[in-house]
């Protein structure tokens, strides 16, 4: 299993450079926080602001640049309901390259469109399994290289930059709540912070209706779910591999799983307090903060990351019943 050190991890941003933004880290201070999670000092990670409106560009650039010359001139494609598609989409261009993503049906219609205005190609499957299916087939028949949306050391190596940022720019933690889909990000963030911070509590959240990572722990190896059943569909992996859940099963503390409800009041929470209005993963971190870690980390001084805002006005309105 590859374990990559801090200054691996530091040279992976170096390469990175200005394809990437180093995101914000912002105290979050004021009575509504203070009400959710009392006695609770809260840093908040900004990756909603990162290029492509979530923290997936880091992995899908991290794996791109190691591609030579033909590989690139072949292509890329990857499966995503929105966010890692969008990222891929993003790094093809920038890299000179084209890409094929394939997306489920029910992809929200604004992250397809964002999809095709990076200049990808965008092919709709009946659902996520289907999707992986259909990736598949692209990938053999037109020789792209398929860029996973969390399994593989350069899609988690990619993610610990954004770990690594974190602690460099908050300075000491006693905890950090990493949202889990696949475990692409909660592995590579918690490859950074045990390094950098060995005392600092690693917790990962899931959906209840995508507990993909809970069943694996259980189980002591990676599981299937029968379906995605969240508002939370950048969170909705199918199933768990190998390689990230080797590393979050080395490096998480415990795992907790929040409801789409906690999820949407997570959502109005973070868009009174803070203005930002993100999507049901970008508040899924504050929604265990606020619910079933709100006990276990008060008095604490907490790092939460918010991972994405690739949502539409209309559908933000709804979930966040505004």
């Amino acid at each position: 299993m590859s374990i990559f050190s801090v200054d691996e991890i530091r040279a992976a941003r170096a390469r990175l450079g200005d394809l990437v933004r180093t995101t914000p880290v912002w105290s979050w201070r004021g009575p509504e926080i203070a009400a959710a999670a009392p006695d609770t000092t809260v840093e908040l990670k900004l990756e909603l602001f990162q290029y492509t409106g979530s923290f997936k560009a880091r992995g899908a650039l991290t794996v791109m640049l190691e591609l030579d010359a033909n590989s690139l001139a072949r292509g890329v494609t990857a499966v995503s309901a929105g966010n890692h598609a969008i990222a891929v989409a993003y790094a093809a261009q920038l890299l000179g390259t084209t890409a094929k993503v394939v997306m489920p049906a029910s992809a929200n219609p604004f992250r397809v469109a964002r999809c095709r205005q990076y200049g990808a190609t965008v092919v709709l499957a009946d659902d996520v399994k289907h999707a992986f299916a259909r990736v598949s087939q692209i990938q053999q028949e037109e020789g792209r290289h398929f860029v996973h949306p969390y399994e593989g050391p350069l899609t988690v190596l990619g993610n610990a930059t954004c770990g690594l940022e974190f602690l460099e720019q908050a300075g000491p933690l006693d905890a950090v709540v990493i949202p889990i889909g696949g475990g692409g990000l909660c592995a590579g963030m918690a490859m950074a912070v045990k390094q950098m911070q060995p005392g600092c509590a690693v917790y990962g959240v899931e959906p209840a209706g995508a507990d993909s990572m809970h069943r694996s722990f259980t189980a002591g190896s990676p599981q299937a779910i029968e379906a995605v059943r969240t508002i939370a569909d950048s969170l909705g992996a199918p199933f768990a591999l190998p390689y990230t859940f080797d590393l979050c099963r080395r490096y998480v503390d415990d795992l907790v799983l929040v409801d789409d409800d906690q999820m949407r009041r997570a959502m109005r929470l973070l868009f009174e307090a803070t203005k930002l209005a993100v999507e049901p993963a970008g508040a899924a971190a504050t929604a265990a903060l606020c619910g079933p870690l709100r006990a276990r980390l008060a008095g604490k001084r907490i790092g939460i990351i918010v991972c994405g805002a690739n949502i539409d006005l209309a559908s933000f309105a709804r979930y966040a019943d505004i």
